[in-house]
């Protein structure tokens, strides 16, 4: 399994895992009513983003991930990234695999450092990732996250320099 950029045509195989991620209602803020139009929307970025994703050696998309700067002007110099790892696939390295190309990618563009906005606090395999690579959480929202079994549960905002 090798990372690539996403190419517009990747779509149809991305929808799988972006619609039972968010449906799930457990990681995710959209909501898990979310159409396909709009996810696509939401998850195909245009320039300077750009979206990655990891083949099963087949025809199956089994992650995928953005990257884009998490402001505009002078906030462009920390990048943002969101990922998604199909459920039946989690627990593989992928994630990590996925993390570590989104990273690495991030340096390549100029970005001195990622922030992640909103990490919820029960995703203990996220949080566990996104330690092991360095991430600290520097902030938390209380009650921030509505899970979908768990009710209200914080949502943290992790950093870390590149």
């Amino acid at each position: 399994m090798r990372p690539r950029l996403a190419a517009d045509d990747d779509w149809p195989r991305i929808w799988p895992i972006w619609h039972a991620v968010v449906q799930a209602g457990d990681t995710y803020v959209y909501p898990p009513t979310t159409d396909e139009a709009a996810a696509r929307a939401a998850w195909m970025l245009p320039p300077p983003g750009e979206v990655w994703i990891i083949e099963d050696g087949g025809a199956d998309v089994v992650a995928t991930a953005q990257i884009r700067p998490i402001h505009q002007g002078f906030g462009d110099h920390v990048a943002n990234a969101g990922f998604m790892v199909h459920p039946a696939h989690a627990g593989r390295g992928i994630g990590r695999l996925l993390g570590e190309t989104v990273l690495a990618r991030a340096r390549e563009l100029g970005f001195e450092a990622m922030q992640f906005n909103a990490v919820v606090a029960t995703n203990e395999r996220a949080l566990a990732l996104w330690r092991a690579l360095g991430f600290a959480v520097v902030g938390t929202i209380p009650g921030g996250y509505r899970h979908s079994s768990k009710g209200r549960v914080d949502l943290l905002i992790m950093h870390r320099l590149l």
